[in-house]
């Protein structure tokens, strides 16, 4: 299928994952993943990125990662989960920390919360996957952090769950050089489509502009 085709905005949405102030920000609870992110420019990439979904019609969903005040519900079964709940940052409802940076925003009647409290996946158990169905979405492209965890377990749920899933190579980064690539390489470009933020940009502003009668 060409990509065009495949991202058409009528059944595609645009999942922006962990990109939030307390895990990409200054003031993050995972340090090595924020200056990756910084050292990539991946905020202002996947700011034009949501600005081109938002202008298609297509729906932008913040996957972000909640907690808490008291940590309740939260996973204790890993090093990843014990060393976030040592940190000084800590992902509360309602706080700075789980908001999406500034490059990124949110826009009121475009975007969309889809927080979870739970495990290393923003679709297991936090109902997005019937939530994206019921709105015709069959195509979810899907961005954020990071190629270590989250990324690999958003696209391998939605892929089980019998999504199309596009994944720009510059839409994600990992926190050991050379990382990313490999997981993109050798995994994930088994089971997803692979692009760059620039051609689905283009897409998309393609798709938002009326054609001439």
């Amino acid at each position: 299928m060409d990509l065009r085709d495949l991202v058409e905005p009528g059944h595609t949405a645009l999942c922006v994952v962990e990109t939030q102030n307390g895990v990409v920000g200054p003031d993050s609870s995972m340090p090595a993943v924020a200056e990756a992110v910084a050292a990539a420019g991946l905020l202002e990439r996947l700011g034009l990125l949501a600005s081109a979904a938002r202008s298609a019609g297509v729906r932008v969903v913040h996957c972000p990662f909640h907690a808490h005040g008291d940590m309740w519900g939260g996973n204790r079964n890993s090093r990843l989960f014990a060393a976030g709940r040592r940190s000084e940052v800590q992902q509360y409802v309602g706080t700075d920390a789980v908001e999406p940076p500034p490059d990124i925003g949110f826009v009121e009647g475009a975007d969309v919360v889809v927080p979870r409290f739970h495990g290393l996946s923003p679709v297991s158990g936090t109902g997005l996957a019937p939530m994206l169905r019921n709105e015709g979405v069959s195509t979810v492209v899907v961005v954020g952090v990071s190629l270590n965890v989250a990324i690999p377990n958003a696209v391998f749920d939605l892929v089980n769950d019998g999504f199309q899933v596009v994944l720009p190579t510059d839409g994600s980064v990992a926190t050991v050089p050379g990382y990313g690539e490999q997981v993109l390489e050798h995994t994930l470009a088994y089971v997803t489509t692979l692009t760059d933020v620039s051609t689905l940009i283009e897409a998309w502003l393609d798709a938002g502009v009326p054609e001439a009668g």
